[in-house]
């Protein structure tokens, strides 16, 4: 019942057709259920010589009967089925748009795999349910309702004989059903070990050759599907005993008719074409007790995944557009950036007071509007979270991060984000064109080539046979580092935001390259605030700020030429970079 409350905001989408479906499933029994009539009243008119014609008008409601049985359910199947795959993809859409809101904190703890499980074998095995599954039951109870009284309006007695074995089915589906559906959560849960497992080795593989690790992850898939075998075959075990104990119980029924309505017949309690009607309805019930088993298992599994999709539904955005926004208006972010008394540290380390647990620690700092920030500091230091809170991929548990002097957890979150052109350290680039990349399907091509030119791209993507129209593999294989990082960049510039982030984003190449660029790149930075983030100092000397982070802490700011006159970290830094860069040289 909980799987079907779930279920029923999707059903009253398409109430018409459900309802339609359901009424054709009724009278598809209406119709069979009158066929053993029909052949109840011909094979006594048989039995009893009566004319052709009157036969021959029994057969013809017979076959009517048959033709209507064939229509009504093609109908509701059509109906039905129709119905659950349009339920598929509204729960497909709900589901894939819901995990689209949710927090990168969520995708950290969740496995890929397990989600891919989701949207394909788990929502499946809901469409079952809500089609096929829904169909059989109405079926089922519905026929038993209808046959049952016809039955006993033949003989009651024989009625009461016929169906005791039959009463034994509820009393297996009830110890088997608990044992199915656990057996099947513990598949789909395998399902998506198995997945992820798949999905990282593929995605990773020049590290699995690099390190000849085939033979070592060839021998880890093979114990992880043996795993997954292992489950299936008991849920095989458990499911594969109920058809058989239906089937047993449903030959019983036919033994006890055979003898009590031979013996009915041969003493002139019930005429042949009673007891040849009467075994069919008792034939009729039969598939229905055993497609009962098959429903049964298909609600276990439906509620199983059911389950599994609910967590992830429930699953509630820490970061979501606030109640009461506020709104940038005209400037969109062109007054600058405040970083005021911020602290944060991720949620798996918030149970513990320790200080050492902060990634960030009291950072306050003003960018502002169009100045170029430049945030620097050693591996670790913070610097990625830093930037990652001012378009609210995190939120930081004291203090405020300000745009425009308001707080971002007072906008709405399109709106911050269409503000900012935010270029992350991780690199992503999807299976589609170059000129879609960069584009994302909602500009020109004139404005996607003004922002390669400016990214310095351009001339790369011209030299390619197809230019923008050039296909790219999974995320962008087939472009080098440093090509992937410029097509970033391009995306994010091609907005012509008021604030631009550059996370690391040119680590792929090197620093005098990346110096060179960003040397260019001021040019089309000017009127616009940019943060950039850099592990090289030797990077960002004409920045008009730099912040030095460790540990998660601000130990200095200022201009590169006062930074060198004090002698801290900021001139550290330097000086060891620039000692490996001549190391590097000679």
């Amino acid at each position: 019942m909980s799987l079907l409350r779930s279920l029923l905001p999707y059903f009253r989408r398409h109430r018409l057709a459900l309802a339609l479906g359901l009424v054709c499933a009724v009278l598809g029994n209406v119709f069979q259920l009158a066929g053993p009539q029909f052949l109840r009243r011909g094979v006594d008119a048989i039995d009893a010589g009566h004319p052709l014609g009157e036969i021959a008008w029994l057969a013809g409601g017979l076959l009517a009967a048959a033709v209507l049985t064939g229509a009504v359910r093609y109908a509701m199947r059509l109906l039905l089925n129709g119905t659950s795959r349009k339920v598929e993809y509204d729960l497909r859409n709900d589901l894939f748009a819901h995990l689209e809101g949710l927090e990168p904190a969520f995708y950290q703890r969740t496995p890929t795999g397990d989600l891919m499980a989701l949207s394909t074998n788990d929502l499946a095995a809901v469409r079952m349910v809500a089609g096929p599954a829904i169909m059989y039951a109405t079926e089922t109870v519905t026929r038993i309702a209808m046959a049952v009284p016809l039955m006993a309006g033949i003989d009651t007695r024989l009625t009461l004989f016929a169906l005791v074995p039959l009463l034994t089915v509820p009393a297996l589906i009830i110890g088997l059903g608990p044992v199915i559906e656990r057996r099947f959560a513990a598949v789909q849960e395998h399902f998506g070990v198995l997945t992820t497992a798949a999905h990282e080795n593929l995605s990773g593989v020049r590290v699995v050759r690099a390190y000849r690790q085939e033979g070592v992850q060839t021998a880890r898939f093979l114990e992880l599907s043996r795993e997954y075998v292992r489950r299936n075959m008991q849920l095989a075990r458990a499911f594969g005993a109920l058809f058989p104990l239906v089937t047993l119980v449903g030959g019983l029924g036919s033994a006890v008719t055979l003898w009590i309505g031979g013996q009915a017949v041969i003493g002139g309690a019930i005429t042949l074409g009673d007891y040849v009607a009467f075994a069919t309805y008792l034939v009729l019930m039969i598939w229905p007790m055993i497609g009962l088993g098959w429903v049964v298992n298909l609600f276990q599994r439906g509620a199983a995944s059911m389950a599994r999709i609910r967590r992830v539904l429930e699953e509630r955005a820490a970061i979501a557009d606030p109640e009461r926004p506020l709104h940038l208006g005209a400037a969109r972010g062109a007054r600058g950036v405040e970083l005021r008394g911020v602290w944060f540290r991720y949620p798996s380390v918030r149970e513990g007071a320790a200080r050492r647990g902060w990634a960030l620690q009291d950072v306050s700092f003003t960018a502002p509007a169009g100045s170029w920030v430049a945030v620097v500091g050693a591996t670790g230091a913070g610097k990625t979270t830093l930037v990652e809170l001012i378009p609210r991929l995190a939120d930081p548990e004291r203090g405020a991060v300000l745009v425009d002097g308001l707080d971002v957890r007072e906008l709405p979150l399109a709106e911050l984000r269409g503000a900012i052109g935010f270029v992350p350290q991780d690199t992503f680039l999807f299976s589609r064109t170059i000129g879609e990349n960069i584009g994302l399907g909602e500009l020109g091509p004139e404005a996607v080539e003004a922002a390669a030119r400016v990214a310095q791209l351009h001339e790369t993507v011209t030299a390619f046979p197809a230019g923008y129209d050039t296909m790219l593999g999974e995320r962008g294989v087939n472009l080098s580092g440093g090509q992937k990082q410029r097509a970033a960049i391009a995306r994010a510039l091609a907005r012509n935001p008021a604030i631009v982030i550059l996370d690391d984003a040119l680590s792929a190449v090197d620093t005098e390259t990346e110096a060179a660029i960003l040397k260019e790149l001021k040019p089309a930075l000017s009127g616009r605030t940019a943060i950039v983030v850099s592990h090289r100092v030797t990077a960002v000397r004409e920045a008009d700020l730099i912040v030095v982070l460790e540990n998660g802490s601000i130990v200095e700011t200022g201009r590169h030429d006062a930074l060198i006159e004090r002698r801290g970290r900021y001139w550290e830094l330097l000086r060891r970079q620039l000692l490996e860069e001549s190391l590097e040289t000679a």
